[in-house]
């Protein structure tokens, strides 16, 4: 399995994160916001994230906020409360995915 289909499972965990953490933001500015975190390692698509954005807004997850930056609008995304909880849920799914893969992959012995 290449790690772009491990990631694009966890995309929308991902950007609810960030979210989370940064408040609003645009899309361009999430890209480059996770290529720093990274360091390069994750480079997420235009093609993969508004694809990914427009679901959880339709999901009531996230809302938008237009803003006119040098003349040209700006579409930005925060969560709502529903946003936060799932933002919980999923962050803690995630946390015990990881925990359940490590036991996995490094199974102490008998």
């Amino acid at each position: 399995m290449q790690k772009e289909q491990l990631y694009k499972g966890s995309l929308s965990t991902i950007v609810l994160k960030l979210l989370n953490d940064k408040g609003k933001m645009y899309g361009y500015q999430i890209t480059r916001e996770v290529e720093t975190i990274t360091a390069g390692k994750l480079v997420i698509t235009e093609g993969a994230l508004y694809p990914t954005l427009h679901k959880l807004e339709a999901k009531g997850l996230l809302s938008v906020e237009i803003e006119t930056v040098n003349n040209r609008p700006r579409k930005y995304y925060f969560l709502t409360e529903n946003g936060k909880k799932e933002t919980v849920t999923l962050l803690n799914e995630m946390k015990a995915f990881i925990r359940n893969m490590n036991v996995l992959l490094n199974p102490k012995p008998a």
